[in-house]
């Protein structure tokens, strides 16, 4: 863990039936990084294994294919010699068994070679050697334990180091284990890439209204000698003032759901049922739910709701097809229906108009995206922590629909307001916060052009426009 000039930022308690528990040993403000942690483990999903380096996670067009196991890419061969030390195992397991495992075989292997180098414990700052973490395989159900099982099975085909031996029952606790994991994400934070396993993060509690956010740092891996690298690793940053003993919480899901749909994915996926404040009381709810303030009857709203929630899941499908003129036309049809109907803190409503305005922006219809983004920013601001990081990366996307739309004035302002949500929950060094940076400089540029000359800063904007349309046309 992070240690500060007085000493680390937390420290281990008994919370009770929540088990273990993280608090502060000193009070702690909005922003304060309270640890970093490198992974313990981590793999890149099936599905990504071609797209992203597996050691630094980041998404490249030209990676580096090992010659041996042809199964792991990489930037170039600086990052292929960085993981050279994590993969030579995984590279010998790959090869005599042809095909590569899934992730979680993957990452149990991982975890097992590493607590074999290590004795469990990564770094003299790991607080609990990590097959002392919990597992919960007493509450799997029957078609997660057949699922344990086949995955136990593969893993014994694939794994080996030198004469070592484990029981089925040992393994068993070892996948429990690694379903703890965090999903990892790209250098830009936009896609989930991998999973990883962070001991010390495992025993951060869960509350829906958390006092701490967590991120993911994918390291620097530019420099040439890959012994100046740094490495990829998770930062645990406070939302807000936190007092000494205080318990440190991060939230498992999105807050953005009723919290009888919060608590039922928190039971499904981690087996507890949640009893915190927002939950308990149902905070916000109401506003979730809300009927526009023309007062419709209650029949309308069933059937407006309905409407809605069917076309979702067309507007998904749509998406997941990469058909943006089909999600646009649904969108529209959608947000038509429900106007007058549905407050604009409805949780239907705030899903459309997310996906309109990314469908927009990419169509570079600019005005029509950025009159759905700013919509969506004002129902996020009323729902979710002024500090989380989903509204910051809401409002930056507000800004940008605004700045190419060449509403320089209201983009400015909304990537201003994002990037001091984003030095709270990601900090100044981040990837997205240096972009944010880099962004408010630029429409800070363009502000003051707009300001001395408006129709010069609007025909700049317009040539710039037809210049990327005209390289997209090429491309």
């Amino acid at each position: 863990l992070t240690v500060s000039d007085t000493g680390p930022n937390v420290q281990l308690f008994d919370a009770g039936d929540k088990g273990h528990g993280l608090r502060a040993t000193k009070e702690l403000s909005a922003g304060d990084m309270v640890f970093s942690e490198p992974g313990f483990a981590a793999v890149v999903y099936d599905s990504m294994a071609a797209k992203v380096c597996h050691n630094c996670f980041r998404r490249q067009s030209k990676l580096h294919r090992c010659a041996q196991c042809r199964f792991a890419y990489y930037c170039d061969r600086t990052c292929q010699t960085a993981c050279w030390e994590e993969h030579k195992l995984e590279c010998a397991a790959i090869r005599k068994i042809v095909t590569a495992p899934n992730a979680n075989v993957r990452l149990a292997a991982r975890v097992m070679w590493r607590i074999h180098k290590d004795t469990g414990l990564g770094t003299d700052n790991q607080l609990v050697a990590v097959d002392k973490l919990e597992d919960h395989l007493a509450d799997l159900g029957e078609e997660d334990l057949k699922q344990l099982k086949t995955n136990v099975g593969h893993f014994f085909e694939y794994w080996s180091y030198g004469s070592k031996q484990h029981s089925s029952d040992y393994i068993s606790h070892i996948f429990g284990i690694v379903s703890n994991g965090l999903p990892l994400t790209d250098q830009r934070g936009l896609q989930k890439v991998g999973v990883g396993l962070f001991p010390n993060l495992c025993l951060v509690n869960h509350d829906c209204w958390p006092n701490c956010t967590v991120i993911l740092n994918n390291g620097n891996q530019s420099a040439l000698n890959s012994a100046l690298h740094s490495k990829r690793r998770i930062e645990l940053r406070a939302l807000g003032k936190i007092s000494e003993g205080q318990e440190l919480t991060v939230s498992y899901v999105d807050f953005l759901n009723l919290s009888t749909d919060r608590k039922k994915k928190l039971k499904d996926l981690h087996f507890f049922d949640c009893t915190c404040e927002h939950c308990t009381q149902q905070i916000k709810d109401d506003l979730m739910m809300a009927a526009a303030e023309s007062k419709p009857s209650a029949d309308k709203v069933k059937e407006v709701t309905a409407f809605s929630k069917e076309n979702v899941e067309k507007i998904e499908a749509a998406h997941a097809q990469g058909n943006f003129h089909e999600v646009a036309r649904l969108c529209c049809e959608t947000l038509e229906k429900q106007e007058n109907v549905l407050a604009d803190t409805n949780l239907y409503k705030l899903r459309v108009l997310s996906m309109a305005s990314e469908a927009l922006s990419y169509l570079r219809a600019y005005s029509e995206a950025a009159e759905y983004a700013r919509k969506m920013v004002e129902g996020y601001t009323k729902l979710y922590h002024p500090n989380n990081p989903q509204l910051g990366l809401a409002i930056m996307k507000a800004g940008v629909a605004h700045w190419h739309a060449g509403q320089i004035e209201q983009g400015h302002g909304f990537i201003c307001r994002a990037y001091s949500i984003l030095m709270i929950s990601h900090g100044p060094n981040h990837a997205i916060t240096r972009d944010l940076e880099s962004m408010r400089a630029q429409t800070e540029i363009e502000l003051k052009m707009f300001k001395q000359n408006e129709n010069k800063y609007h025909t700049m904007r317009q040539e710039v426009l037809k210049d990327n349309s005209a390289a997209d046309k090429k491309i």
